[in-house]
């Protein structure tokens, strides 16, 4: 086996729990909707947007890369019913999109990324929407690829291909840290790296694999997973 030069990380339930995360920004932007545009607020609810959204997900396969543009077409459809002024939507936008990057990273992230830079290149790639400048751990990441800016996703062989390259390493020299079973552990196995499915401790309750997915190692954190490269080493 080829030694490991790289590690490649999803985001969202892997650095930090993604649900109380975007009930807080789903939360935030309604209620901006009641105290700015009333008449949106009236005839909307969260439970009708996100209903909307899944709906529109199924019948354009754009919206599949691009959950921020998604939430945007929901929003705009709303008010334009409501014969609000749809410059508006811009700023509701971004009052999700602060809350959605107000994100509370794991107690072991950041401690773990530092001491894991010291011997690998470390990547994100996410089918997710998170600005890791605004989350404020960009800087501890020598690359990051987003499905929405790279146009096609997690399970797709070609976005992992695309980390590899953008830190100069073979796939068989990366692993791919996950907590989806099927975008993050086979997605990437298929795409010829080594993949640990991150099953957090703090989510419980922990899960069972799927049958015919074995990953590389589980680990319920990334002391773990330290623990487990260092063995490699």
């Amino acid at each position: 086996m080829s030694v490991i030069k790289a590690v490649l990380f999803d985001l969202d339930d892997t650095l930090w729990p993604i649900v109380p995360v975007i009930k807080r920004a789903e939360n935030l932007l309604f209620e901006w909707l009641q105290a700015n545009v009333p008449t949106v607020a009236a005839r909307v609810s969260i439970d009708g947007m996100r209903a909307r959204r899944q709906v529109l997900m199924e019948t354009d396969p754009v919206y599949q890369l691009d959950l921020r543009a998604l939430r945007h077409a929901v929003l705009k459809e709303a008010f334009m019913d409501a014969g609000e002024e749809l410059s508006l939507v811009d700023e509701a936008m971004h009052v999700f999109s602060r809350a959605r990057n107000e994100v509370p990273l794991f107690p072991d992230v950041e401690p773990a990324l530092r001491g894991l830079r010291e011997h690998y290149a470390l990547a994100s790639v996410s089918n997710g929407v998170s600005d890791l400048e605004a989350i404020g751990i960009a800087h501890l990441f020598d690359a990051t690829i987003a499905a929405h800016s790279f146009g096609l996703a997690k399970p797709d062989a070609a976005i992992f291909h695309a980390a590899c390259e953008a830190l100069n390493v073979a796939p068989g020299e990366a692993v791919y840290v996950g907590d989806d079973p099927r975008l993050d552990v086979d997605g990437a196995q298929k795409a010829g790296l080594r993949a640990v499915w991150m099953n957090r401790k703090e989510l419980q309750p922990l899960r069972p694999l799927p049958e015919g997915i074995t990953p590389d190692a589980v680990c319920s954190d990334l002391v773990e997973l330290d623990c487990w490269l260092q063995q490699l080493r």
